[in-house]
């Protein structure tokens, strides 16, 4: 077998052309798989809902019902916030009228019926074993009348408060210091001194622990009085607002109405804005008439409350010193400067000016003639008070005891009289200045009866006008 070479192309031959070389024949390329396209992310309820409403803004039946929509929602907003602010208000006031400052009076009344109860106690003590009947049933009935306004207060304040503690506290005291009263008065009788001891132990308790528990318990019923003040007084300025914005609101909308169809009136559009100056008008004399009465059952009312219980509680204090002025013989001495004092005639000496400063007080605030007759009248008493009291403390410094004794419980001419004269013409001032409070008070509460559900009524009213008449103009493009 011969081996044969292949053979190579010729090479060119003159006038023959040179071709290229050509390369050798290869696969195509496989086509590159084209890349998927990102996914666009899902669109929220609220986006789409954007892009109709955008869709429907750009034609005249779109725009007026959106127009239609928000007038509504705004005249339903205004009714709403005008009916819950008035119900916060017309709560708070009748509040101030039934509760807060009926128990502020009681406080007031516990400290009261706490200091005359130890009053009458030494004054029954003086008195040996020869103490009126009527000085006994005073005592008897100051104790009763505490125990029920507690009873009273404790019904009423809020559980884990701190009036509630302050109450319990005193609920404690009382028996504890009837007590004591009930042995100096059994010692009195026997002839022993221990029982002026056991007296002024009573007083002690009394004038530490059961009058500043009485005082606290009036002082937090007094700041939760005022906060009903503070709640039911300012101004609804929310609600105002949205009552401007949606009587604008309404008047815009009208006036679009006649520049596109030059019709004066629309009866839903003049409807809904009627209702809406209703309720705005109602809004703002009812409340302003109701500040009014509140404001005036405070300044007329309450500041003169306030200042005849403290000017009675101070007549009250003085009269318990002097007598226990008697009851300690000088037992009792107090260090002012350089000076040595008896102890109770020192304080009440105090009381007495604090009486005379709260009398002064009272007669400023009193606003009319059946208010100021009673004050003036308690401050004549007092000054008799004070020159009678001077005579009886000059007795008993000169050794004349049953003198002195005489001139301080005695049947005439006794600073007992002048006090007693003090405190009925206070209790004569404090019921009227009790009654010109609930007259004031009551008069603005009265003024937002039955806002908060008409206000609402009317909104529902004003929202349906004003949907009535955009619909009415939606069907001319049908």
């Amino acid at each position: 077998m011969t081996y044969t070479p292949k053979s190579s192309p010729p090479p060119p031959g003159p006038g023959l052309p040179v071709l290229p070389a050509v390369p050798a024949q290869t696969a195509p390329p496989a086509p590159a798989t084209p890349p998927t396209p990102p996914t666009a992310p899902r669109r929220t309820a609220f986006a789409e809902g954007l892009d109709q409403l955008r869709s429907a803004a750009t034609t005249e039946p779109g725009r007026l019902r959106i127009i239609g929509a928000l007038l509504a929602l705004l005249v339903v907003a205004f009714g709403a916030v005008t009916a819950w602010q008035m119900t916060d208000r017309a709560a708070a006031a009748d509040d101030v009228l039934t509760r807060s400052q009926p128990l502020s009076s009681d406080a007031a009344d516990i400290y009261r019926s706490l200091a005359d109860a130890n009053t009458a106690a030494s004054s029954g003590f003086l008195a040996g074993g020869q103490e009126s009947a009527a000085t006994r049933d005073r005592y008897e009935r100051d104790i009763r009348t505490a125990a029920e306004k507690l009873v009273n207060a404790a019904a009423n304040a809020e559980p884990g408060s701190p009036s509630t503690a302050t109450i319990a506290k005193l609920n404690k005291l009382l028996p504890e210091y009837k007590g004591l009263v009930e042995r100096a008065r059994t010692y009195n009788r026997q002839g022993f001194p221990v029982g002026g001891a056991y007296l002024r132990y009573a007083n002690e308790k009394m004038q530490q622990q059961m009058l500043p528990a009485a005082e606290d318990l009036y002082t937090k019923e007094n700041q939760r009085l005022s906060a009903d003040y503070a709640d039911a007084t300012p101004y609804p300025w929310a609600a105002i607002a949205l009552g401007v914005a949606a009587l604008a609101a309404l008047a815009w909308a009208q006036h679009r109405n006649y520049r596109r169809t030059n019709r004066v009136l629309n009866h839903g559009l003049v409807a809904a804005t009627a209702t809406a100056t209703v309720v705005l008008l109602w809004l703002v004399v009812g409340h302003t008439l109701a500040r009014a009465g509140l404001n005036d059952s405070y300044d007329h009312g309450v500041r003169s409350l306030n200042v005849l219980h403290d000017a009675r509680i101070a007549s009250l204090k003085a009269r318990g010193n002097e007598n226990l002025t008697l009851v300690a013989r000088g037992a009792e001495t107090k260090k002012v400067g350089k000076k040595t004092y008896d102890a109770y005639d020192y304080d009440f000496g105090r009381e007495i000016k604090a009486l005379a400063s709260k009398l002064a007080a009272a007669e400023k605030l009193a606003d009319d003639t059946s208010g100021e007759r009673p004050v003036t009248a308690a401050v004549g008493n007092m000054t008799e008070w004070k020159k009678r009291h001077t005579a009886a403390r000059a007795q008993d410094e000169n050794g004349n005891y049953q003198q002195a004794l005489d001139r301080v419980i005695g049947p005439e001419g006794a600073t007992g009289e002048c006090f007693d004269s003090v405190d009925d013409n206070l209790r004569t001032a404090l019921a009227h200045e009790e009654t010109e409070f609930r007259r004031a008070a009551g008069d603005g509460r009265d003024a937002l009866t039955g806002m908060p559900a008409g206000v609402a009524v009317l909104a529902v009213l004003g929202a349906a006008g004003a949907v009535l008449g955009i619909g009415r103009r939606l069907s001319e493009y049908r």
